[in-house]
Protein backbone atom coordinates (compact mmCIF):
# COMPACT_ATOMS: atom_id res chain seq x y z
CA UNK A 1 0.00 0.00 0.00
CA UNK A 2 1.52 3.30 -1.11
CA UNK A 3 1.64 6.70 0.50
CA UNK A 4 -0.05 9.96 -0.50
CA UNK A 5 1.33 13.41 -1.31
CA UNK A 6 -1.16 16.19 -0.52
CA UNK A 7 -0.56 19.69 -1.91
CA UNK A 8 -2.61 22.65 -0.71
CA UNK A 9 -2.33 26.40 -1.18
CA UNK A 10 -2.83 27.02 2.56
CA UNK A 11 -2.01 25.10 5.73
CA UNK A 12 -5.23 23.11 6.32
CA UNK A 13 -5.37 24.23 9.96
CA UNK A 14 -7.34 25.68 11.63
CA UNK A 15 -10.55 24.85 9.68
CA UNK A 16 -11.93 28.37 10.05
CA UNK A 17 -12.57 29.51 6.47
CA UNK A 18 -14.13 27.95 3.42
CA UNK A 19 -11.10 26.54 1.61
CA UNK A 20 -9.34 25.45 4.81
CA UNK A 21 -12.45 23.66 6.04
CA UNK A 22 -12.52 21.54 2.90
CA UNK A 23 -8.76 20.91 2.74
CA UNK A 24 -8.75 20.07 6.48
CA UNK A 25 -11.37 17.35 6.06
CA UNK A 26 -9.76 16.06 2.88
CA UNK A 27 -6.45 15.69 4.71
CA UNK A 28 -8.05 13.90 7.66
CA UNK A 29 -9.83 11.49 5.30
CA UNK A 30 -6.62 10.78 3.39
CA UNK A 31 -4.68 10.23 6.61
CA UNK A 32 -7.13 7.48 7.55
CA UNK A 33 -6.22 5.70 4.31
CA UNK A 34 -2.42 5.93 4.22
CA UNK A 35 0.55 8.00 5.45
CA UNK A 36 0.21 11.51 3.97
CA UNK A 37 3.02 13.95 3.19
CA UNK A 38 1.77 17.55 3.03
CA UNK A 39 3.24 20.43 1.05
CA UNK A 40 1.54 23.79 1.45
CA UNK A 41 1.92 27.52 2.01
CA UNK A 42 1.73 29.20 5.40
CA UNK A 43 1.84 32.60 7.00
CA UNK A 44 3.87 31.86 10.11
CA UNK A 45 1.11 30.36 12.26
CA UNK A 46 3.10 28.00 14.50
CA UNK A 47 0.00 26.48 16.10
CA UNK A 48 -1.33 25.57 12.67
CA UNK A 49 1.98 23.97 11.70
CA UNK A 50 2.05 22.02 14.98
CA UNK A 51 -1.46 20.73 14.28
CA UNK A 52 -0.38 19.76 10.76
CA UNK A 53 2.63 17.84 12.13
CA UNK A 54 0.24 15.79 14.26
CA UNK A 55 -1.55 14.47 11.17
CA UNK A 56 1.07 14.39 8.39
CA UNK A 57 3.79 11.78 8.05
CA UNK A 58 6.00 14.66 6.90
CA UNK A 59 5.35 18.21 5.77
CA UNK A 60 6.82 21.28 4.17
CA UNK A 61 5.32 24.72 4.77
CA UNK A 62 6.61 27.37 2.36
CA UNK A 63 6.30 31.01 3.38
CA UNK A 64 3.61 32.93 1.53
CA UNK A 65 5.63 36.13 1.22
CA UNK A 66 5.70 37.03 -2.47
CA UNK A 67 4.12 40.47 -3.04
CA UNK A 68 1.20 40.41 -5.46
CA UNK A 69 2.88 43.05 -7.64
CA UNK A 70 5.95 40.81 -8.05
CA UNK A 71 3.74 37.82 -8.82
CA UNK A 72 2.02 39.93 -11.48
CA UNK A 73 5.30 40.92 -13.12
CA UNK A 74 6.47 37.31 -13.13
CA UNK A 75 3.15 36.22 -14.62
CA UNK A 76 3.32 38.72 -17.48
CA UNK A 77 6.95 37.83 -18.28
CA UNK A 78 6.23 34.09 -18.19
CA UNK A 79 2.83 34.25 -19.91
CA UNK A 80 1.24 32.53 -16.92
CA UNK A 81 -1.75 33.33 -14.71
CA UNK A 82 -0.97 35.34 -11.58
CA UNK A 83 -2.65 32.57 -9.57
CA UNK A 84 0.30 30.29 -10.43
CA UNK A 85 3.20 32.69 -9.97
CA UNK A 86 1.79 33.87 -6.65
CA UNK A 87 2.03 30.28 -5.39
CA UNK A 88 5.37 29.28 -6.88
CA UNK A 89 8.12 28.31 -4.44
CA UNK A 90 11.48 26.76 -5.31
CA UNK A 91 11.64 25.39 -1.76
CA UNK A 92 8.32 23.58 -2.11
CA UNK A 93 9.14 22.29 -5.61
CA UNK A 94 12.43 20.82 -4.32
CA UNK A 95 10.65 19.19 -1.34
CA UNK A 96 8.10 17.59 -3.66
CA UNK A 97 10.86 16.13 -5.84
CA UNK A 98 12.73 14.74 -2.82
CA UNK A 99 9.61 13.30 -1.22
CA UNK A 100 8.59 11.47 -4.40
CA UNK A 101 12.14 10.16 -4.79
CA UNK A 102 12.44 8.94 -1.19
CA UNK A 103 8.93 7.74 -0.30
CA UNK A 104 6.60 5.17 -1.95
CA UNK A 105 4.16 7.83 -3.17
CA UNK A 106 1.37 6.14 -5.12
CA UNK A 107 -0.99 9.12 -5.39
CA UNK A 108 -0.80 12.90 -5.44
CA UNK A 109 -3.88 14.84 -4.32
CA UNK A 110 -3.86 18.49 -5.31
CA UNK A 111 -6.15 20.90 -3.49
CA UNK A 112 -6.83 24.02 -5.60
CA UNK A 113 -5.59 24.57 -9.13
CA UNK A 114 -2.67 26.80 -8.10
CA UNK A 115 -0.86 23.73 -6.76
CA UNK A 116 -1.07 21.60 -9.89
CA UNK A 117 2.20 23.14 -11.09
CA UNK A 118 4.07 20.94 -8.56
CA UNK A 119 2.98 17.60 -10.06
CA UNK A 120 6.03 16.22 -11.95
CA UNK A 121 5.42 15.35 -15.59
CA UNK A 122 6.92 11.89 -15.16
CA UNK A 123 5.00 10.88 -12.03
CA UNK A 124 3.54 7.41 -12.67
CA UNK A 125 1.05 7.18 -9.81
CA UNK A 126 -2.49 8.46 -9.57
CA UNK A 127 -3.18 12.19 -9.68
CA UNK A 128 -6.37 13.66 -8.22
CA UNK A 129 -7.06 17.39 -8.59
CA UNK A 130 -9.66 19.02 -6.37
CA UNK A 131 -10.41 22.27 -8.17
CA UNK A 132 -13.37 22.88 -5.83
CA UNK A 133 -14.88 25.36 -8.26
CA UNK A 134 -14.03 26.96 -11.60
CA UNK A 135 -11.73 29.83 -10.67
CA UNK A 136 -11.34 30.95 -14.27
CA UNK A 137 -15.10 31.57 -14.43
CA UNK A 138 -14.86 33.72 -11.31
CA UNK A 139 -12.28 35.98 -12.94
CA UNK A 140 -14.40 36.11 -16.09
CA UNK A 141 -17.32 37.29 -13.94
CA UNK A 142 -15.18 40.04 -12.48
CA UNK A 143 -14.19 41.19 -15.97
CA UNK A 144 -17.79 41.10 -17.16
CA UNK A 145 -18.75 43.23 -14.15
CA UNK A 146 -16.23 45.88 -15.26
CA UNK A 147 -13.64 45.21 -12.54
CA UNK A 148 -10.02 45.53 -13.81
CA UNK A 149 -11.22 44.20 -17.12
CA UNK A 150 -7.90 43.50 -18.85
CA UNK A 151 -6.28 41.82 -15.84
CA UNK A 152 -9.28 39.69 -14.94
CA UNK A 153 -9.97 38.71 -18.55
CA UNK A 154 -6.31 37.68 -18.93
CA UNK A 155 -6.44 35.66 -15.70
CA UNK A 156 -9.67 33.97 -16.80
CA UNK A 157 -8.17 32.96 -20.15
CA UNK A 158 -4.82 31.68 -18.85
CA UNK A 159 -6.27 30.02 -15.76
CA UNK A 160 -8.87 28.32 -17.96
CA UNK A 161 -6.04 26.83 -20.02
CA UNK A 162 -4.35 25.62 -16.83
CA UNK A 163 -7.60 24.06 -15.61
CA UNK A 164 -7.85 22.17 -18.90
CA UNK A 165 -4.22 21.02 -18.65
CA UNK A 166 -4.74 19.77 -15.12
CA UNK A 167 -7.92 17.93 -16.08
CA UNK A 168 -6.14 16.13 -18.91
CA UNK A 169 -3.22 15.26 -16.60
CA UNK A 170 -5.30 13.96 -13.70
CA UNK A 171 -6.93 10.58 -13.21
CA UNK A 172 -9.83 12.44 -11.60
CA UNK A 173 -10.74 16.13 -11.39
CA UNK A 174 -13.07 16.97 -8.52
CA UNK A 175 -15.61 19.78 -8.51
CA UNK A 176 -17.74 20.80 -5.56
CA UNK A 177 -21.18 20.50 -7.18
CA UNK A 178 -22.92 19.22 -10.29
CA UNK A 179 -23.39 22.82 -11.40
CA UNK A 180 -19.65 23.54 -11.14
CA UNK A 181 -18.87 20.27 -12.91
CA UNK A 182 -21.18 21.23 -15.78
CA UNK A 183 -19.62 24.69 -15.96
CA UNK A 184 -16.13 23.18 -16.00
CA UNK A 185 -17.00 20.76 -18.80
CA UNK A 186 -18.58 23.58 -20.81
CA UNK A 187 -15.29 25.53 -20.74
CA UNK A 188 -13.09 22.63 -21.88
CA UNK A 189 -11.87 22.33 -25.45
CA UNK A 190 -11.67 18.53 -25.14
CA UNK A 191 -14.07 17.51 -22.34
CA UNK A 192 -13.89 13.84 -23.36
CA UNK A 193 -10.28 13.73 -22.10
CA UNK A 194 -11.19 14.74 -18.54
CA UNK A 195 -12.66 12.49 -15.85
CA UNK A 196 -14.83 14.82 -13.76
CA UNK A 197 -16.08 13.76 -10.33
CA UNK A 198 -18.27 15.63 -7.85
CA UNK A 199 -17.56 15.70 -4.12
CA UNK A 200 -19.61 18.28 -2.28
CA UNK A 201 -18.82 20.17 0.89
CA UNK A 202 -19.77 18.67 4.20
CA UNK A 203 -20.44 20.22 7.58
CA UNK A 204 -19.47 19.21 11.10
CA UNK A 205 -23.01 18.95 12.44
CA UNK A 206 -21.84 18.03 15.94
CA UNK A 207 -19.89 21.30 16.14
CA UNK A 208 -22.48 23.50 14.44
CA UNK A 209 -25.27 22.44 16.78
CA UNK A 210 -27.71 25.01 18.19
CA UNK A 211 -28.28 22.79 21.24
CA UNK A 212 -24.73 23.44 22.50
CA UNK A 213 -24.35 27.11 21.48
CA UNK A 214 -25.68 30.11 23.38
CA UNK A 215 -26.43 33.30 21.43
CA UNK A 216 -23.86 36.08 21.73
CA UNK A 217 -24.97 38.11 24.76
CA UNK A 218 -24.07 41.50 23.29
CA UNK A 219 -26.43 40.83 20.40
CA UNK A 220 -29.12 39.10 22.39
CA UNK A 221 -29.47 42.10 24.71
CA UNK A 222 -30.30 44.46 21.84
CA UNK A 223 -33.86 44.69 20.45
CA UNK A 224 -33.22 43.67 16.83
CA UNK A 225 -34.15 41.78 14.73
CA UNK A 226 -30.57 40.78 13.98
CA UNK A 227 -29.16 39.73 10.63
CA UNK A 228 -25.72 38.12 10.34
CA UNK A 229 -23.30 37.71 7.44
CA UNK A 230 -20.15 35.60 7.96
CA UNK A 231 -16.99 35.08 5.93
CA UNK A 232 -13.48 36.19 5.07
CA UNK A 233 -14.24 39.86 4.64
CA UNK A 234 -11.36 40.86 2.37
CA UNK A 235 -12.56 38.29 -0.17
CA UNK A 236 -14.15 40.39 -2.86
CA UNK A 237 -17.48 38.49 -3.27
CA UNK A 238 -18.02 38.62 0.51
CA UNK A 239 -17.18 42.31 0.72
CA UNK A 240 -19.45 43.04 -2.24
CA UNK A 241 -22.36 41.13 -0.67
CA UNK A 242 -21.98 42.81 2.73
CA UNK A 243 -21.80 46.26 1.15
CA UNK A 244 -24.92 45.47 -0.88
CA UNK A 245 -26.78 44.63 2.33
CA UNK A 246 -25.60 47.83 4.03
CA UNK A 247 -26.21 50.18 1.13
CA UNK A 248 -29.20 48.61 -0.65
CA UNK A 249 -31.02 46.09 1.53
CA UNK A 250 -30.70 47.46 5.07
CA UNK A 251 -32.53 50.76 4.39
CA UNK A 252 -35.46 48.73 2.99
CA UNK A 253 -35.36 46.35 5.94
CA UNK A 254 -35.35 49.21 8.46
CA UNK A 255 -38.39 50.67 6.74
CA UNK A 256 -40.21 47.47 7.77
CA UNK A 257 -38.19 46.80 10.94
CA UNK A 258 -36.82 50.10 12.34
CA UNK A 259 -34.47 48.47 14.88
CA UNK A 260 -32.97 45.91 12.48
CA UNK A 261 -29.23 45.34 12.95
CA UNK A 262 -26.81 43.90 10.41
CA UNK A 263 -23.71 42.17 11.82
CA UNK A 264 -20.68 41.53 9.60
CA UNK A 265 -18.62 38.75 11.19
CA UNK A 266 -15.25 37.65 9.81
CA UNK A 267 -11.58 38.47 9.63
CA UNK A 268 -9.97 41.31 7.68
CA UNK A 269 -12.94 43.59 6.98
CA UNK A 270 -11.97 46.06 4.28
CA UNK A 271 -11.71 49.81 4.66
CA UNK A 272 -14.98 50.20 2.76
CA UNK A 273 -16.76 47.96 5.27
CA UNK A 274 -15.17 49.57 8.31
CA UNK A 275 -16.38 52.96 7.07
CA UNK A 276 -19.93 51.75 7.80
CA UNK A 277 -19.21 50.41 11.28
CA UNK A 278 -21.32 52.24 13.83
CA UNK A 279 -23.68 53.75 11.30
CA UNK A 280 -27.36 53.10 12.07
CA UNK A 281 -28.00 49.37 12.05
CA UNK A 282 -24.45 48.23 11.21
CA UNK A 283 -21.86 46.47 13.38
CA UNK A 284 -18.64 45.18 11.79
CA UNK A 285 -17.12 42.69 14.24
CA UNK A 286 -14.00 41.56 12.39
CA UNK A 287 -12.30 38.32 13.43
CA UNK A 288 -14.01 36.43 16.25
CA UNK A 289 -12.87 33.32 18.16
CA UNK A 290 -16.08 31.41 17.42
CA UNK A 291 -18.68 32.27 14.81
CA UNK A 292 -21.39 30.05 16.29
CA UNK A 293 -22.70 32.47 18.96
CA UNK A 294 -23.19 35.10 16.27
CA UNK A 295 -25.14 32.70 14.07
CA UNK A 296 -27.17 31.54 17.08
CA UNK A 297 -28.08 35.17 17.86
CA UNK A 298 -29.34 35.84 14.31
CA UNK A 299 -33.02 36.11 13.52
CA UNK A 300 -31.88 35.31 9.99
CA UNK A 301 -28.54 34.70 8.29
CA UNK A 302 -28.03 36.55 5.02
CA UNK A 303 -25.94 35.32 2.08
CA UNK A 304 -26.78 37.66 -0.82
CA UNK A 305 -23.70 36.85 -2.89
CA UNK A 306 -23.70 38.37 -6.35
CA UNK A 307 -20.69 36.33 -7.53
CA UNK A 308 -20.30 32.82 -6.10
CA UNK A 309 -18.57 29.61 -7.06
CA UNK A 310 -19.17 26.20 -5.56
CA UNK A 311 -20.89 25.41 -2.28
CA UNK A 312 -20.97 28.12 0.38
CA UNK A 313 -19.81 26.84 3.78
CA UNK A 314 -21.35 29.88 5.45
CA UNK A 315 -24.74 28.71 4.21
CA UNK A 316 -24.29 25.13 5.42
CA UNK A 317 -23.09 26.37 8.82
CA UNK A 318 -26.13 28.61 9.27
CA UNK A 319 -28.48 25.81 8.17
CA UNK A 320 -26.82 23.39 10.61
CA UNK A 321 -27.39 25.98 13.35
CA UNK A 322 -31.13 25.89 12.49
CA UNK A 323 -31.26 29.52 11.48
CA UNK A 324 -33.47 30.83 8.66
CA UNK A 325 -31.21 31.59 5.71
CA UNK A 326 -32.00 34.18 3.04
CA UNK A 327 -29.75 34.00 0.01
CA UNK A 328 -29.42 34.78 -3.67
CA UNK A 329 -29.58 32.09 -6.37
CA UNK A 330 -25.79 32.42 -6.78
CA UNK A 331 -25.19 31.50 -3.12
CA UNK A 332 -27.63 28.58 -3.36
CA UNK A 333 -25.61 26.81 -6.06
CA UNK A 334 -24.65 23.24 -5.24
CA UNK A 335 -27.04 22.72 -2.33
CA UNK A 336 -30.23 20.87 -3.28
CA UNK A 337 -32.44 22.53 -0.69
CA UNK A 338 -35.92 23.81 -1.56
CA UNK A 339 -36.99 27.44 -1.56
CA UNK A 340 -39.62 28.03 1.08
CA UNK A 341 -38.99 24.66 2.73
CA UNK A 342 -35.34 24.86 3.84
CA UNK A 343 -34.40 28.49 3.07
CA UNK A 344 -35.56 31.56 1.16
CA UNK A 345 -33.98 32.20 -2.24
CA UNK A 346 -34.42 35.76 -3.50
CA UNK A 347 -32.90 37.61 -6.45
CA UNK A 348 -30.81 40.65 -5.47
CA UNK A 349 -33.79 43.00 -5.46
CA UNK A 350 -33.64 44.88 -2.14
CA UNK A 351 -37.34 45.78 -2.07
CA UNK A 352 -38.51 42.24 -2.74
CA UNK A 353 -35.97 40.63 -0.42
CA UNK A 354 -36.81 43.02 2.44
CA UNK A 355 -40.52 42.32 2.04
CA UNK A 356 -39.98 38.56 2.09
CA UNK A 357 -37.76 38.76 5.18
CA UNK A 358 -40.27 40.96 6.99
CA UNK A 359 -43.07 38.53 6.19
CA UNK A 360 -41.02 35.61 7.49
CA UNK A 361 -40.13 37.32 10.78
CA UNK A 362 -43.74 38.36 11.28
CA UNK A 363 -44.48 34.65 11.79
CA UNK A 364 -42.01 33.37 14.46
CA UNK A 365 -43.32 29.82 14.20
CA UNK A 366 -42.71 29.77 10.43
CA UNK A 367 -39.20 31.19 10.89
CA UNK A 368 -38.37 28.56 13.53
CA UNK A 369 -39.81 25.84 11.33
CA UNK A 370 -37.68 26.97 8.38
CA UNK A 371 -34.54 26.82 10.53
CA UNK A 372 -35.40 23.40 11.93
CA UNK A 373 -36.00 22.06 8.41
CA UNK A 374 -32.65 23.49 7.33
CA UNK A 375 -30.81 21.56 10.03
CA UNK A 376 -32.65 18.34 9.17
CA UNK A 377 -31.64 18.81 5.53
CA UNK A 378 -27.97 19.27 6.40
CA UNK A 379 -27.97 16.27 8.74
CA UNK A 380 -29.39 14.12 5.95
CA UNK A 381 -27.29 15.34 3.02
CA UNK A 382 -24.09 17.11 4.07
CA UNK A 383 -22.11 15.10 6.63
CA UNK A 384 -18.38 14.96 5.81
CA UNK A 385 -18.11 11.17 6.06
CA UNK A 386 -20.76 10.69 3.40
CA UNK A 387 -19.31 13.38 1.18
CA UNK A 388 -15.75 12.01 1.22
CA UNK A 389 -16.62 8.31 0.90
CA UNK A 390 -15.54 8.18 -2.81
CA UNK A 391 -12.06 9.50 -2.01
CA UNK A 392 -10.49 6.09 -1.28
CA UNK A 393 -11.38 4.77 -4.71
CA UNK A 394 -10.11 7.87 -6.47
CA UNK A 395 -6.65 7.61 -4.88
CA UNK A 396 -6.52 3.83 -5.32
CA UNK A 397 -6.50 3.03 -1.61
CA UNK A 398 -8.56 0.52 0.37
CA UNK A 399 -11.41 1.98 2.41
CA UNK A 400 -11.27 3.21 5.97
CA UNK A 401 -10.31 0.65 8.57
CA UNK A 402 -8.03 -1.36 6.23
CA UNK A 403 -4.90 0.57 7.20
CA UNK A 404 -5.49 0.08 10.96
CA UNK A 405 -6.06 -3.64 10.45
CA UNK A 406 -2.93 -4.16 8.38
Amino acid sequence: MGEILFLAHRVPFPPDRGDRIRSHHLLKALARLAPVHVGCFGEGDKEAETALAGVAASHCVAARSKPLALAGIEAVLAGKPVSLTAFHSAKLADWVRRTIASRPISAIVVFSGQMGQYVPEGFAGRVVIDLCDVDSAKFASYAEAGERVWLNAREARLLGAEEERLGARADATILISEAEAALYRSRLVTPDKVNVEVIGNGIDVAFFDPAITAPHPAIEQQPGPHFVFTGQMDYRPNEQAALWVIEALLPKLRAHLPQAMFHVVGRNPTRALMAHHGTPGVHVWGEVPDVRPFIAAADAVLAPLLIARGVQNKVLEAMAMARPVVLTPEAATGIAAEDGAHWLVCPPDPQAMAARIAALLADPAAAAGLGAAARRFVLAHHGWDAMLAPLAGLVGQPGEGIRDAA
